[in-house]
């Protein structure tokens, strides 16, 4: 069997999920060098063993042992790490988006395209077990032409004001995993966006320039409809849902939960709360993601999620903030790939 060597660039809550996935269940990869400016060596060894550790990102890429990078720091970085190594010939997992800029973004594709490197972005939740069923339920017809998608995507608080100013908005940092979704379930182009957005869980989010509660409406190629609706404050928990209703029926995947206990008594009946955190919820399609990817590698088949997938997802949430800002309907085909300047 083929063994993949990967060199992990960060090592924060999503490097770490990544490097425990690889180390435990993946026996053809394996995990040669971690690079994270955040750490020293003594303080990486003391937590993860004897395993190659440089602050210095470039030193672990340009390693002739390594075969791919997973690239898992801040979204400011990403751009310029799939550039050094997609210029050293290695094949890349990177975290969503590749950039905040379209124009950058678009280049990129176009350098993986000319180096020849795989390259597979981590929108995840396509890899979640229920959403792979629904999307297999759809393309055995089970429920018949769909009409109208729904995602409801609800994070269960806020996160810093720090993290919200260089995060891209709701849009681009939280909106684009239902972006991507909505492609995915409906496998049809986007035409038109339509957003309107809010802050209403706290004032404070008006000095980071973004909101924190939205609805978008998606229009596909055929006309059919994707329906979205995001907030970033939930106080029941990480609420995730989908809903896909077609001529024929319709499929309904429901939130996880704490656990599956229902109780009856005199007062109602009572369940436990959904998942509070997007490592628990998601912890299934991390570790499929991985797979997908190290098995895309060593059977030499493309990655499953692509540049190409990244970018759409990225046309459109610039279109969702855009058609916000104007207040009216914005087609895709305003949104020129490139980043050119938009007509409006």
């Amino acid at each position: 069997m083929k063994q993949v060597n990967v060199a992990l660039l960060g090592i924060g809550r999503i490097g770490r999920i990544h490097f425990r996935n690889i180390n435990q269940y993946f026996p053809s990869a394996k995990i040669v060098a971690v690079a994270d400016p955040q750490y020293s060596a003594v303080e990486f060894r003391e937590a993860y063993g004897n395993v190659f550790f440089t602050p210095d990102a470039e030193e672990a890429i340009t390693r002739p042992d390594v075969d791919a990078i997973l690239i898992c720091t801040p979204t400011s970085t990403h751009a310029d790490l799939l550039t050094l190594s997609a210029k050293a010939g290695k094949h890349i997992f990177c975290e969503k988006p590749m950039d905040l800029s379209l124009e950058r973004s678009e280049a990129l594709v176009s350098l993986i395209k000319q180096t020849g490197v795989q390259l597979m972005l981590g929108f995840n939740r396509r890899f979640d077990p229920d959403f792979m069923q629904a999307r297999q339920h759809i393309m055995d017809n089970k429920i018949g032409p769909v009409q109208i998608v729904k995602i409801t995507s609800r994070d269960p608080g806020l996160p810093s004001l720090d993290y919200l100013k260089s995060s891209g908005g709701l849009f681009m940092d939280m909106a684009i995993h239902d972006f991507d979704m909505a492609r995915y379930m409906m496998n049809k182009k986007v035409t038109e966006v339509y957003s309107r957005g809010l802050v209403l869980v706290d004032e404070a989010v008006h000095s980071a320039n973004d909101i924190d509660t939205a609805l978008t409406t998606l229009t596909f190629e055929d006309g059919t409809y994707a329906v979205i609706d995001n907030s970033r404050k939930a106080v029941y928990g990480y609420d995730q849902r989908l809903e896909i209703f077609g001529d024929a029926g319709m499929i309904q995947v429901e939130n996880n939960l704490h656990n599956r206990n229902i109780i009856y008594d005199e007062k109602g009946i009572h369940r436990a709360l959904p998942l509070d955190f997007f490592m628990d919820r998601y912890a299934m399609s991390y570790l499929k993601e991985m797979e997908l990817f190290i098995d895309a590698l060593v059977q030499d088949r493309p990655t499953p999620v692509t540049g190409e997938d990244g970018l759409e997802a990225s046309r459109i949430a610039v279109a969702a903030k855009l058609s916000m800002e104007k207040g009216r309907p914005v087609k895709l085909s305003e949104i020129p790939a490139g980043g050119r300047k938009v007509a409006v």
